[in-house]
């Protein structure tokens, strides 16, 4: 059975505690999980059309509280550069790979209550399965959260609560919440499960690609979720003998609020234990996170990988806004920082999530 082990000092828990982190250093839990086996492309075929089909390599199956999330379509963009349509999840954003696996894990698990924080997508894909769970679930969103996620949010009769001030001031309130007894912390960037949910990002490429990968994956970098998912998923499939090559992660960053960005660049293997100070403005909200709790293990997945980081403009994503949706792509301004920052490569293929819908902030003024 997969347990909870912390990657700093190797405290472990069981999986069916409410234990949310470590309890020595406070910080994040990884997952000791093995998969059951390889996956064999011929097996694909004939198994469900969602997520769960990667199932031998899942630390849940049989789930109840799908909503068919997963096996969005890859279309071509240039001649090197492709997009994973993830806006065409549930809840419109990829975050619905990691909340499923959450919703279903506080479903076994039977708390009193569910909390979560988020700029707004993780939040809105985590209400929508606490519904499909029938799970009493409380978002913590930032003032200034885009009024449509709130309210879709709300919609699937989630408790809403916007806390004054930036993302690590709403982190700070769902963690104190996160205490209470019976509460299970749905958190996309604590609990390790929500990585094993993003990693079938990578799998599903795998699949439409006839067993092989790209030469590089670009992913839109705030709290790092989807890049260690896609290097969780490199991994695994190397270890089977399903790649013979690991692809470069390319991490892409607002300039605007660009922590991980820095520290690469100066060689770091972790954040300068300095306080980041409030987070700069930036169009790309989903991804402004000063300081991240898996910065060390998201710098490191991205060396080890031979992969780096870039980081983008405001006006470029106003422009990137404006390009994807005249080839007939509405995304929202968060989800399009990865075509603004390699939509113009040819030396080598390269694939961009498209990961949140347009409809969910607007265009970009």
């Amino acid at each position: 059975m997969p347990a909870y082990i912390c990657p700093q000092d190797g405290t472990r828990a069981d999986t069916t505690a409410l234990t949310w982190c470590c309890p020595v250093c406070r910080g994040p839990w990884d997952l000791a999980f093995e998969a059951a086996g390889p996956l064999s492309l011929d097996s694909l075929a004939r198994r469900v059309n969602s997520l769960w089909r990667y199932e031998e390599v899942l630390p849940l199956s049989a789930p109840t509280t799908t909503l068919g999330e997963g096996r969005t379509p890859l279309v071509p963009l240039t001649g090197a550069v492709s997009a994973k349509l993830d806006f065409l999840m549930p809840t419109l954003s990829f975050k619905d790979r990691g909340a499923v696996m959450l919703a279903e894990l506080a479903r076994r698990l039977s708390p009193e209550r569910v909390v979560a924080d988020s700029s707004g997508n993780a939040g809105t894909a985590v209400a929508a399965y606490c519904a499909r769970a029938s799970l009493p679930c409380t978002v913590y969103v930032p003032e200034g959260t885009s009024p449509k996620k709130t309210e879709q949010i709300r919609a699937h009769g989630a408790r809403l609560e916007i806390v004054p001030g930036d993302r690590e001031a709403t982190a700070a309130a769902a963690r104190g919440a996160a205490d209470a007894p019976g509460t299970f912390y749905a958190s996309h960037v604590f609990n390790p499960y929500f990585l094993h949910g993003t990693k079938t990002y990578v799998y599903e490429l795998w699949e439409d690609l006839g067993g092989r990968l790209p030469d590089a994956i670009a992913v839109p970098v705030g709290n790092g979720t989807l890049l260690l998912g896609a290097a969780l998923a490199t991994a695994e499939l190397h270890a089977q003998g399903l790649i013979d090559r690991r692809p470069a992660l390319i991490a892409v960053q607002a300039e605007a609020v660009s922590p991980l960005a820095a520290a690469f660049r100066a060689g770091a293997e972790d954040l300068p234990d300095a306080p980041a100070g409030p987070a700069a403005a930036t169009l790309a909200e989903g991804i402004a996170i000063p300081r991240p709790p898996r910065a060390r293990a998201v710098l490191a997945a991205v060396r080890e990988s031979g992969g780096t980081f870039l980081t983008v403009t405001e006006d470029q994503i106003r422009a990137a806004q404006l390009d994807l949706a005249a080839r007939g792509f509405y995304v929202e301004t968060t989800g399009v920082a990865c075509w603004a920052a390699v939509g113009h490569w040819t030396d080598r293929s390269v694939v961009v999530p498209l990961c949140g819908a347009g409809l969910k902030t607007g265009l970009a003024h």
